[in-house]
């Protein structure tokens, strides 16, 4: 851990945003957006490398980042850092970002990946929102948010594992909407519907970026700013699920 962190200054506001990998992607656009806002932003995923080189891209900025590593199919991991956190300041989002895109045509997945992709996008979600709201709860307000896909609407071949388990996340989302909204804490999910114009897209369907052409891919900075409004909304008027599309994205 850090100097800042290890310091525990109770008045430190924290955003923690789990599922952050490349700096080319969303959970490293969802840090430095919050880190933009004076937040000191704790980075989890499963490579420590990755969540270091984040972290110092923000640090460069002026901002304040921490690595904490974890699997968050492993509830150990996430309690363990909602302890840490609890220590260090005050929470005051948390941001569930992870998923595994499975994908095989049904006849050819097995049983273990339709069951990986549960466990890291909706089981996930349930273990982050279970270690992340009690931080929450403690400070009587603040957000959790979670990101979803078009597949939490509809699914298609071949993403039948990805899309039931984003289904999954969102009724969760719903279900602790209802839960602790009257609690003061604003749960929403996000439908990113379309593709991410970052790292996982242009090296594994670089074909699709550029079939897609400038404005047919959602940028991970202006998705970002959407997390950002949602954190910020008043409560006369939360929302429970917001979509973006990219411009050329048809309805």
């Amino acid at each position: 851990m850090t100097e800042a962190v290890e310091q525990g200054q109770k008045g430190t506001r924290l955003a923690w945003i789990a599922g952050v990998g490349a700096s080319a992607g969303l959970g490293a656009a969802l840090a430095r957006r919050f880190a933009r806002e004076g937040l000191t932003v704790a980075v989890t995923g499963r490579s420590r490398e990755r969540l270091e080189a984040i972290v110092d891209e923000i640090r460069k900025a002026g901002g304040h980042a921490v690595a904490l590593p974890g699997d968050v199919t492993r509830e150990a991991d996430l309690a363990a850092i909602a302890r840490q956190l609890s220590d260090t300041g005050t929470l005051e989002v948390a941001i569930f970002n992870a998923a595994s895109a499975t994908r095989a045509p049904t006849l050819e997945l097995s049983a273990e990946q339709f069951e990986a992709a549960w466990r890291v996008t909706t089981l996930g979600g349930f273990l982050f929102a279970r270690a992340a709201l009690s931080p929450l709860l403690a400070a009587g307000r603040g957000s959790l948010l979670f990101t979803g896909a078009t597949a939490s609407l509809r699914g298609r071949p071949p993403f039948a594992a990805f899309a039931s388990a984003k289904a999954g996340l969102s009724s969760l989302a719903q279900s602790l909407a209802r839960e602790f909204g009257p609690k003061n804490i604003h749960v929403a999910h996000v439908v990113v519907d379309g593709g991410i114009d970052g790292e996982r897209l242009r090296t594994s369907a670089p074909q699709r970026v550029a079939e897609r052409g400038e404005d047919g891919l959602l940028n991970p900075a202006d998705i970002a700013d959407a997390y950002w409004y949602l954190h910020r909304q008043g409560r006369s008027a939360w929302s429970q699920e917001i979509d973006l599309r990219p411009f050329n994205e048809s309805f």
